[in-house]
């Protein structure tokens, strides 16, 4: 049986379509392995976010063709997208799929490996089944490329997203996380026109269905009515991920973003103070060019004071083709020592949120299992080791008492 490993990098969306991938590939009698040392054909799904993301994929690239040399090779992504002439004379890779036909990647991977759809293997390491529900952006920020790889904005019906979302219940799936490039963009695109809200609606409605997460929403397109919908609907995971970026306004200016702290701050006490056990967290991009010191310690500020409990930090990687690809850079000792300080601030935060929650009981997901050692993740983001006798397995709903934060993971126990 011809057996494939796909490799992910980068954002959700990437996730949300590996996933779909393997519950196809698996139907048509592919087996989908675990390790890519094991597999005749290897699917890397790239991103071309920053410098690094793509570095990264080249690294994996030269891995495969050092350690597994006999591997067949599809790449595909948003680094294919930008780079597809030279991945195509790349020898050990057999095909590159630009994003446009990401949608064919399964039917192009038949087809290369010679297998018809005749067999069920339905197979995945997934414990929560991600669904896509929107590709693209149309908001061009200064310093991002992903709307010229991506293309404009583009979101699955309704229905699709509601019957995707029934056959992953049916399938024993309990959470769901919605994956979109921009996805409080969803459904401004259709006729008629949807919002996520109406989406949220549809979704929290099917029965069986017992937790929602979503990934990173846009506090540009946050009205009070979703924000409403977010704080008081239970099957909503209070889990908010913010694409913030930075809080100077001078900073936000020239990044394109239409957005001030105060607005900022506004929705986040609003989550903070409708779901108090919300984990919320945020994007933020240190060493812009024109930040100054003053915008970086008003962002420093701004970052300690308010509710959010992490960050994600990535230092300013200037993209070509964007328009602050041109602009005078911040040094790159002052980029570290800023984005260190800022994830230093991060791990504080993060660890006095969860030392919060020491012996309070939590909902979460099964995410892992090996013997007797379970890791749970709770509604609200805080990843749990346990030791439990109990039949627990990946993917079903466990209620635990969190008995010591740390780090990385915590300790609890199962109830």
């Amino acid at each position: 049986m011809t057996s494939v490993f796909i490799h992910n990098f980068g954002c959700r969306v990437n996730q949300a379509e590996a996933f779909d991938w393997s519950y196809r590939l698996g139907e048509a009698g592919i087996s989908v392995a675990r390790d890519w040392r094991q597999a005749e054909w290897v699917v890397v799904n790239a991103c071309a976010l920053t410098a690094r993301a793509e570095a990264d994929v080249r690294q994996f690239l030269k891995k495969i063709q050092r350690e597994s040399p006999g591997a067949r090779i599809v790449i595909t992504g948003c680094l294919a997208e930008k780079t597809r002439e030279e991945l195509a004379r790349n020898s050990s890779v057999s095909r590159v799929i630009p994003n446009s036909r990401k949608d064919s990647l399964v039917e192009e991977l038949l087809a290369l490996t010679g297998t018809s759809q005749d067999k069920t293997e339905r197979r995945s390491f997934r414990s929560r089944a991600l669904v896509k529900v929107q590709d693209g952006c149309d908001a061009h920020c200064t310093f991002c490329i992903i709307p010229s790889l991506r293309g404009k904005s583009r979101s699955r019906s309704l229905e699709q997203v509601v019957e995707c979302t029934r056959a992953a219940v049916e399938r024993g799936y309990q959470e769901i996380v919605l994956a979109g490039i921009h996805l409080c963009a969803y459904g401004q695109d259709l006729q008629p026109p949807k919002s996520l809200l109406d989406l949220l609606r549809a979704l929290t409605a099917i029965e069986a269905l017992r937790m929602v997460r979503l990934s990173s929403l846009d506090p540009r397109l946050l009205p009070r009515l979703l924000l409403e919908f977010l704080v008081t609907e239970e099957k909503i995971c209070p889990h908010f991920h913010l694409s913030l970026q930075h809080a100077s306004e001078p900073v936000l200016r020239r990044m394109g973003r239409k957005s001030t702290p105060a607005e900022y701050l506004e929705i986040l006490n609003f989550l903070r103070s409708g779901r108090p056990e919300a984990s919320l967290g945020a994007d933020i991009i240190v060493g812009f060019p024109g930040e100054e010191e003053a915008d970086f310690n008003f962002l420093r500020d701004f970052l300690r004071e308010s509710p959010l409990n992490y960050f994600h930090v990535f230092s300013f990687s200037p993209r070509s083709g964007t328009p602050a690809a041109g602009w005078e850079k911040v040094p790159e000792n002052i980029k570290k020592k800023r984005s260190e300080e800022l994830r230093r601030l991060s791990r504080e935060k993060n660890q006095a949120f969860k030392k919060m929650f020491i012996g309070r009981v939590l909902a979460g997901i099964v995410i892992k299992k090996k013997g007797s050692m379970l890791e749970v993740l709770t509604g609200n983001y805080i990843k749990v080791m346990i030791k439990s006798d109990k039949e627990l397995k990946p993917g079903q709903l466990a209620r635990v008492r969190l008995t010591e934060a740390s780090p990385g993971l915590s300790q609890g126990e199962v109830v």
